[in-house]
This record gives C-alpha cells, structure tokens and sequence, in this order.
C-alpha cells in the first residue's frame, strides 16, 4: 500500500501524465477518483491546508460552468463558500493532485509533483 495518494481524474490528460510520472519514478499511488467517490468538505480542507497556498481559489477550477452555477467569485467567494462549492461539485477540485503524508502538489504541469515524492 503507498503512502501516496492521487485526486485523480482519468478522462484529464494532465491527471493521466500526472499518474504516468508517478509510476516512473515507481511510485503506485493509492487513486481517487473523486468524480465517481466525491470527497466530503472536511477532506478537502485538509488536502488544502496541505498545499503551499493560502488562497483556496488555486484549488477551484473557476472555468467550470458550475463555478457560475454555485454563484461564486473570484475575487469575492469567501473560503467557505469555495469549499461548500467543491464538496457540492466536485468538478471544481482542481486537478490532479498528489499527497504525500503533510504536503500536496497540484499536478499543473505534472512535473511539479516530483517535489514531494
């Protein structure tokens, strides 16, 4: 069992090279796919509070229609709110992500994992 664990989404092309650098540096992660096993708010803040970012916005993905949907903002959506928004549509979680015990990467791009490996 590996104490690495990828948010990962298998129709991304970034969270598949993400999975691919892993397992070339022969790391087999434990995989979530948070799409079809959503993550509740409690995890995604701590996945948070585990990547080097203070501001919650870096983990949404603000592009997505359901970003408008939830009504949300930029620069005006509180944390809060961007958390609720992400556990009620995992779509937002920005991915992949890779955890490795206290830290967690963003995979854009992908090589930006290796760090915490």
């Amino acid at each position: 069992m590996s104490s690495i664990t990828l948010i990962h989404n298998p129709r991304c092309s970034k969270s598949r090279q993400t999975l691919a650098l892993l397992e070339a540096q022969g790391v087999t992660p434990n995989i979530i796919e948070y799409l079809k096993t959503p993550l509740d708010e409690e995890s995604i803040r701590a996945i948070f509070s585990k990547l080097p970012t203070d501001n919650v916005i870096d983990m949404v993905r603000v592009k997505e229609a359901e970003f408008k949907e939830a009504g949300l903002d930029k620069s005006q959506s509180t944390a809060d709110a961007l958390f609720e928004a992400m556990a009620a549509f995992p779509k937002l979680i920005e991915r992949p992500i890779v955890i490795n015990a206290d830290k967690a990467r963003i995979g854009r791009p992908p090589e930006s994992v290796l760090d915490i490996l």
